[in-house]
């Protein structure tokens, strides 16, 4: 190994990592990894790989820093740094959350209900606190002499007068969990150790948390009573199988705890009713394979209903309703929305006289309300909330209360500033309660969103299907030109990429950049089908409908191959990977955030994070010789050549990463480098985790460094305007 120590002098040349050779043999089948060696995290020879790798990334984008410097100072300029969110209504309280400029996190706060007749949001001054103002929860305290920080959990007692808090400063995800009186302002002594995401509060004096297992599994649930010892815990529920994550909450009614337990394609929901000191936990319905169902409770008419989103009769699932209790059988629940081949049902969100249900139609977000009746059974015909744009996204925000007179929901275009609406129930009436501020540029120049437009098109892959593609650009750059294009996509999980609006995009935008998106399959933008055709053995359609829209945005005069980059991150960083072995000639730069770029020997260990419940997401390669297979032809490890022309490469991780090990993208990048001698790049945040950096400052800068290479790369670092 050479090169592998950070210097002030100019480094001659890349790092080029030492070949400590092993073997990997399943299934007959052998493959020599010579870069497995880096897994190590502790080893001293690791650890100077990768800052031999920092070094080089520094240097070789050093002439990159004025670019990085001005679209920080772009975005800097146009947020709003000393802000508030638009207080939530619960209990006696109207709470909210403070930004303040030179201040990385946020402050959390609270003011007291005066009227409770009254649902309009108290106003309140930004830039100063009210009179009767108080900050519970202050995250720049609890992030000092901390290099890295995380919120895993925020929640205060309906009465208001307690919160759990759990944090994280080393990125691992495994959190501290502690516990507040806010009627005198003291941390109390509870304090328990590596929890995981959330907390739930049942009154005043019992929360409800969730730990990991070895695999970093959510798989146990715990109870904890406030003034006890935390090793005196009662565990409540276990997941034994090693596929299933655990989630818990209360309905919104307060009536219910319910725990949710799943794999990728399976689902179970146990409750206990809270009104009753002798209830036991319960299964609505025991899980049967490929079947997925989630419940709210809601009281209709004067009776109590379970409404269930399921798939039982159809991928893109159904509503449907049955009295509270155990389910025998899928024939005893009454549809409401039956299943449709065009449309996905992705939820329902439920209070004591209405609900919302969430919708995917034509790739996109709808929403649908319904108020309670009296009459019959007591359910009525849904009304759909439209904001009027091609390419919007929709969905409820910030409704805590149960029996509220107003539902609030949230709305943002590709160049719409996020808007939240109270919508009065009694009514119909909208009212804007709160748009995301866009102040002016550095020049002093406005924002004005008449300057930007969205758009959708179609692209047909090889095998006929076709595939939406999002394109958002300024007005005055048309699309019969050859453009400056930035080409995303992830593709994995049956997540969506909905549209939203972002000043980070403004700073591409404004230089000339056509930003696409291809909704490609693996995603959920297309309902479930268009999730389980790219997944399993079926991955290789995700990476075939992105070269299909590169190719046509290249063919339609759009673009060219030294005018295109591509990026995505995590799944969608395999993305890249796979991209880049099959047509890395169309594209500019590659940029592969948190990429999981090493899928095939993942899955070989069980004993990692996230393994055995990621199988049903790629397959089992581990038990299955032709997933084994499969998995290997397309893993972007396991595919470099020295024969295949690579564009520049940009690989981010971070060494604390515990969902996409660090490892995946060093091994990548070493090999790029040694087998087909890639211009590639590996930047390795030392303290971070999956999400990259900690605080809005330092994210800030982390995506300009990003968007600069990027626009380096497209040659388009000069403003159009």
């Amino acid at each position: 190994m050479t090169e592998q120590t950070a210097s002030d002098q100019k480094l001659a040349h890349p790092p080029l990592a030492a070949k400590h050779p092993i073997t990997r043999s399943f299934h007959g089948r052998d493959f020599v990894d010579d870069y497995e060696w880096l897994r190590d995290k502790e080893s001293a020879e690791t650890r100077a790989y990768l800052d031999a790798e920092n070094a080089w990334t520094a240097q070789s984008t050093s002439h990159l820093k004025p670019l990085e410097d001005r679209i920080f100072a772009e975005v800097k300029a146009r947020v709003q740094e000393t802000d508030m969110s638009l207080p939530v209504r619960s209990g006696d309280w109207w709470y909210f959350s403070r930004t303040e400029e030179s201040k990385s996190y946020a402050r959390m706060c609270r003011i007291p209900v005066t009227d409770p007749d009254n649902w309009t949001p108290p106003t309140i001054d930004p830039h100063k606190p009210s009179p009767n103002e108080q900050t519970f929860l202050d995250c720049n305290a609890l992030a000092e002499d901390n290099d890295f920080f995380s919120l895993g959990a925020a929640s205060v007692t309906l009465d208001g007068t307690r919160l759990v808090y759990s944090t994280d400063t080393t990125g691992d995800e495994r959190f501290t969990m502690r516990f507040k009186d806010l009627t005198t302002g003291e941390d109390l002594p509870d304090v328990i150790e590596n929890v995981f995401y959330g907390a739930t509060w049942v009154g005043r004096d019992v929360v409800y948390y969730i730990k990991v297992d070895d695999a970093w599994r959510p798989c146990e649930v715990w109870k904890h009573v406030l003034g006890s010892d935390a090793a005196t815990d009662e565990l409540v529920f276990t997941e034994d199988d090693e596929r299933f994550w655990v989630s818990t909450g209360t309905t919104r009614s307060e009536r219910f705890l319910c725990l949710h337990t799943g794999s990728k394609v399976t689902s179970e929901v146990w409750y206990l009713d809270l009104e009753d000191p002798q209830a036991t936990l319960t299964c609505v319905k025991p899980r049967e394979t490929n079947v997925e169902y989630g419940v709210d409770h809601a009281v209709v008419a004067g009776k109590d209903y379970w409404l269930i989103v399921h798939n039982r009769n159809g991928v893109n699932s159904e509503l449907a309703y049955h009295p509270v209790g155990s389910i025998e059988s899928w024939d005893d629940v009454t549809t409401l929305v039956a299943h449709r081949d065009d449309a996905r049902v992705e939820g329902v969100d439920v209070f004591a006289n209405h609900m919302a249900l969430e919708m995917r139609e034509n790739a996109l977000e709808t929403l649908y309300l319904m108020e309670f009746g009296d009459a019959g059974d007591g359910f009525t015909e849904f009304t759909r909330i439209d904001f009027g744009e091609e390419l919007g996204s929709v969905g409820t925000v910030g409704n805590s209360e149960w029996d509220a007179p107003v539902l609030r929901v949230a709305y943002t275009s590709f160049t719409t500033p996020a808007q939240v609406y109270d919508i009065v129930l009694a009514t119909g009436e909208r009212i804007l309660r709160k748009e995301q501020q866009v102040l002016p540029d550095p020049e002093g120049v406005p924002f004005d969103a008449s300057q930007y437009t969205s758009s959708r098109m179609w692209v047909t892959a090889a095998d006929g299907q076709r595939i939406p593609v999002s394109l958002i650009h300024r007005v005055d750059v048309p699309l019969d030109q050859e453009n400056p294009v930035l080409l995303y996509g992830y593709g994995s999980y049956e997540s969506s990429m909905d549209p939203g609006f972002s000043i980070f995009r403004l700073s591409m935008l404004d230089r000339g950049v056509v930003y696409a998106i291809a909704h490609v399959r693996g995603g959920g933008e297309m309902g479930r089908l268009w999730y389980d055709t790219g997944k399993g053995l079926f991955k290789r359609n995700t990476f075939t409908d992105f070269i299909a829209v590169a190719d046509h945005l290249i063919a339609e005069g759009m673009t060219t191959p030294d005018k295109m980059v591509a990026e995505g991150g995590s799944a969608g960083g395999m993305l890249m990977g796979a991209v880049a072995n099959l047509a890395g000639d169309r594209f500019a730069g590659i940029e592969a955030v948190v990429p999981f770029v090493d899928p095939l020997t993942s899955m070989l260990m069980p004993e990692l994070p996230l393994t055995v419940t990621e199988w049903d997401e790629w397959g089992d390669p581990f038990h299955d010789p032709q997933v084994y297979d499969y998995m290997a032809s397309y893993s972007p490890y396991e595919n470099i050549t020295e024969d295949t022309t690579y564009p520049p490469i940009l690989a981010i991780t971070s060494l604390n990463d515990t969902r996409v090990l660090y490892v995946e993208p060093a091994k990548w990048v070493a090999k790029l480098r040694a087998v087909a001698n890639a211009d590639v790049l590996l930047k390795t945040d030392m303290e971070a985790g999956h999400g990259g950096v900690s605080g809005r400052y330092e994210k800030w800068r982390q995506n300009a460094f990003e968007t600069a290479w990027e626009l380096d790369r497209m040659g388009a670092t000069e403003k159009i305007r």
